[in-house]
């Protein structure tokens, strides 16, 4: 494999609405965790070097979490991904037209978004 691939800073929790309000007053009351909102209407809060966003999806009825992997090269670590028989899970949450990336799903099916960011 000629991709390189690290862990990203984006932990994604989809959470149902009847847990939404509550999740966020616990990371931010009981916490304490410093809120961000610059991508309305998720809720996100910085957790170390890392940002922890908080989704409300009224189609679930558990939350989930959901990871992010870098990489240089989208394309190559898509197919490498595949031929080691990793699940593709790409409708679970369009990316937009040009995202240079796409989403997998772990043998214990917790989803990763695998992108290329602008600046590698």
């Amino acid at each position: 494999m000629t991709a390189t691939i690290t862990g990203g800073i984006n932990i994604a929790m989809k959470v149902p609405s009847h847990q939404y309000e509550a999740t966020i007053r616990f990371y931010r009351d009981v916490v304490g965790l410093k809120p961000f909102i610059d991508k309305a209407p998720a809720i996100g809060f910085e957790l170390g070097p890392n940002r922890l966003w908080i989704d409300e999806d009224p189609t679930m009825s558990q939350a989930e979490l959901w990871l992010e992997l870098f990489t240089d090269d989208h394309k190559g670590a898509l197919d490498h991904f595949e031929a080691a028989g990793v699940v593709r899970c790409d409708a679970v949450e369009p990316l937009g037209e040009g995202f240079r990336g796409g989403w997998i799903m772990n043998p214990a099916n917790i989803v990763h978004m695998v992108r290329q960011p602008d600046a590698w």
